[in-house]
């Protein structure tokens, strides 16, 4: 069961924390969205067409670390893990 803000200041730091959770939101749907794109561009053996995306995953997952969406770790471990698909696929090809 929620309980409600009782003071003033309680009330306004919820309200901020309605609307913080709006933008952190977005951050995490632009992070999962273009990840899936990454994902299905490679997925249809375009290599190149990955590597055009590839800034784009990055900058969306720069922008989520900067918010604090996600921690610098998670963001070293995904921009990595980005790569080494790349990489793989380049192997196969």
């Amino acid at each position: 069961m929620r309980r409600m803000a009782i003071t003033t200041s309680a009330k306004k730091a919820h309200r901020a924390s309605i609307n913080k959770r709006v933008f952190n939101l977005r951050r995490k749907k632009a992070l999962t969205d273009t990840a899936k794109s990454f994902k299905k561009a490679l997925g249809a053996g375009g290599v190149a067409e990955a590597e055009k995306l590839l800034p784009a995953a990055y900058q969306a997952i720069d922008k989520a670390t900067k918010r604090g969406v996600i921690k610098a770790n998670t963001a070293a471990r995904k921009k990595s893990r980005l790569v080494a698909a790349i990489r793989r696929a380049e192997a196969k090809a």
